[in-house]
């Protein structure tokens, strides 16, 4: 007989991680579970026993599609840290203890980094009480930067967004007889896939951004401002895309170098913003350029109207997969994307040990990064199969319907 089901949401949203929340539904649905859970506000949420049975919610195949094109986490999330084990173990037996109450088999847990981490304690928790619980992560992150799977569900809408976006920046920043500097700030702590999305812009219809700042190789003000005092002596408009956390070479963000107000999240993770409007105003006080700063901020996940086909299609299809993993007794185990053609494009799903995913970064690859301030080919060539296709909104009075819950409601 199987078992009941939970599943959570956790970490920064996707314009797609409802497509996973989707997937793992119907596929546990279709597979016979009895009962299937909703965390509310992640393992944070379920500690404070706030769980909703997602088919009192879910309720047809019109739903399911509303929920794929909704953005944000229709079970809202949480940033949680899981103690260790070996210092809190009376965390994990509350956890358990409710799990069990709920008569809980398989246990997903849609995220990031820190959301597998969450996963690895929890499954070598159960191990440790000799729990016949299966956990299972499935990824998400618009950052990209999860090990071993060629990408994660999420980026490439976000990539979709960035290219797009800064097409039509490009457009508006040269209609100007005279130079103007446009530095868009992008998201990306350590790893700067999102940023490098901002190549794409480049064809036959457009220029193309100018420069582009990774946060994998050292920033310097001075080459940068240099760079900057060239082009637009020429009469030339710039646009230029950095990531937020570009570093200076003593390791300071470059957004630390003015005054700003710091916020920590539960992970030690700094609140990044500030680095387009530092430069931009530098840019404007030593070189006498009009310049501004524009951040796509939470636009980058949360844009829907901008889903990439792909990317919705691979994020519904990571929840599924999960869900089969799991109900084949695998546990510990996070579903990634394994990349077998690049032309035409193709990926399958496979499972990797949690423990060889969660807490290590996948940066972008130096050779992959130019000495003149931009990105290669290849990693265009990454990129853009990750894009393609669309997946309407459906709309409704001229603006697009999403599945909702009230979050503030519980069981």
């Amino acid at each position: 007989m199987v078992g009941n089901v939970i599943v959570g949401q956790s970490g920064g949203p996707t314009s797609v991680i409802n497509s996973s929340l989707a997937g793992v539904f119907k596929t546990a649905k279709d597979r016979g579970a009895k009962k299937i859970y909703g965390m509310r506000h992640g393992i944070k949420g379920l500690l404070d026993r706030q769980y909703v049975d997602l088919s009192d919610k879910i309720n047809s195949d019109i739903d399911i599609d509303l929920l794929k094109r909704t953005p944000s986490s229709y079970l809202g999330s949480c940033r949680f840290k899981l103690p260790e084990i070996s210092a809190d173990r009376e965390t994990y037996d509350k956890i358990f203890d409710i799990l069990n109450e709920l008569e809980i088999k398989y246990f997903f847990y849609i995220g990031g980094n820190d959301s597998m981490d969450t996963i690895k304690k929890l499954s070598d928790y159960s191990i440790l009480i000799g729990s016949d619980i299966k956990f299972m992560g499935v990824p998400k992150t618009i950052d990209n930067d999860l090990a071993v799977t060629d990408h994660t569900p999420g980026y490439g809408s976000a990539a979709k967004f960035i290219a797009a976006t800064m097409k039509e920046i490009i457009r508006d920043g040269l209609v100007y007889d005279y130079p103007t500097i446009t530095i868009v700030e992008i998201m990306g702590r350590n790893a700067g896939w999102l940023t490098a999305a901002a190549a794409l812009a480049k064809g036959e219809d457009c220029e193309g951004v100018d420069l582009i700042y990774l946060p994998e190789k050292v920033f310097d003000i001075d080459h940068f401002m240099q760079r900057v005092k060239e082009k637009s002596s020429t009469g030339k408009s710039m646009v230029i895309a950095v990531s937020e956390g570009v570093k200076v070479a003593d390791g300071r963000y470059v957004f630390e170098l003015s005054d700003h107000v710091e916020v920590v999240d539960a992970f030690g993770h700094k609140q990044l913003a500030g680095t387009a409007r530092f430069l931009a105003n530098k840019v404007a006080a030593e070189i006498g350029v009009k310049a501004r700063a524009i951040e796509f901020a939470t636009l980058q996940r949360c844009a829907a109207h901008m889903t990439s086909r792909t990317d919705i299609t691979e994020a519904f299809n990571v929840g599924g997969a999960a869900v089969k993993a799991a109900f084949e007794d695998e546990s510990g185990k996070v579903v990634v994307l394994k990349r077998i053609s690049d032309d035409p494009y193709m990926c399958i799903t496979e499972t990797h040990d949690v423990h060889k995913i969660a807490n290590i970064e996948k940066k972008v690859p130096l050779e992959w990064i130019t000495d003149d301030d931009f990105i290669t080919e290849d990693l265009i060539h990454y990129i853009r199969p990750l894009i393609q296709a669309e997946l309407s909104p459906i709309m409704v009075d001229g603006l697009p319907r999403h599945l909702n819950i009230d979050l503030t409601k519980s069981l």
